[in-house]
């Protein structure tokens, strides 16, 4: 499997992960929820989406290095 493949399935990974975080926002917000678990859940949210974009930069180097 080449680089910028091992990239986007790591990404996959991550938005999926992050989907979940997500989701689990939205029903603390429905709830009328922790305030507390809702900022521990958007830092997730922020680390999540900086590894996604990280896996992003990743895929777009090996694609350049294989060009």
């Amino acid at each position: 499997m080449s680089e910028s493949a091992e990239a986007l399935g790591r990404m996959e990974e991550l938005i999926e992960r992050l989907k979940g975080r997500v989701d689990a926002l939205e029903a603390m917000a429905a709830d009328g929820g922790d305030v507390d678990g809702a900022v521990d859940a958007l830092a997730e949210v922020a680390e999540l989406a900086k590894q996604v974009e990280a896996e992003i930069q990743r895929a777009r180097q090996a694609a350049d290095a294989g060009a």
